[in-house]
């Protein structure tokens, strides 16, 4: 079965005035698009067509070199993009509880530390890619970043919340402010999507 592209859980101007409308088309119709499209081109004849994205992103070992780039960098796209759309709401909703809060605090002092840690990472990120709050296989937290579409799961990481450094997530509107950008993200995040990921 041939991957599709996943529609948004919100209207297109529904993050505004932090995302914009045009952004949004931009970057859900045509980039996110293209990583499907691309994506189930290039698993033509692999044996992996109807695996899930979980599975390609961590058998890339197995797939043909002359695929394996490729394919890296369009999964991750779908990977990456659906995990983007999922854990944004309007409006955002109320800060991380329960196990989640505790994990924060743990590992980052308070959510304040752990804002100031992803955004490092996001400014510092050369070129596209994302940052991202990920956890180990025992629950603990970390900051990390990935170049281009690579996803933290083909390091044996679980994605928890996940911002998008590519200048097409925020340049129509930010330009080169990228840190404005990462700073005003933070209130659109569904903390209920991200505390049932971890």
């Amino acid at each position: 079965m041939s991957f599709k592209l996943m529609e948004l859980p919100y209207a297109y101007d529904a993050l505004e005035p932090i995302i914009d409308k045009e952004t949004m088309h931009l970057h859900h119709d045509m980039h996110h698009q293209a990583y499907v499209n691309n994506l189930n081109n290039l698993l033509e004849g692999t044996g992996f067509e109807g695996k899930s994205i979980e599975e390609i992103l961590t058998s890339l070992d197995k797939m043909p070199e002359a695929k394996r780039n490729g394919i890296r960098n369009n999964a991750g796209g779908v990977y990456n993009h659906d995990l983007f759309w999922l854990t944004m709401t309007p409006g955002g909703s109320k800060e991380p509880k329960g196990k989640l809060k505790e994990a924060i605090e743990k590992s980052f002092g308070s959510l304040e530390g752990l804002k100031e840690q992803f955004n490092n990472k996001g400014l510092a990120q050369f070129g596209s890619g994302w940052a991202w709050l990920v956890s180990d296989e025992d629950g603990n937290l970390e900051v990390i970043s990935t170049p281009n579409q690579d996803s933290p799961i083909s390091l044996g990481k679980k994605a928890i919340l996940g911002n998008d450094v590519w200048e097409h997530a925020y340049y129509l509107r930010y330009q080169n402010r990228r840190g404005e950008y990462l700073n005003k993200w933070w209130d659109l995040i569904n903390w209920d999507i991200v505390e049932a990921r971890y």
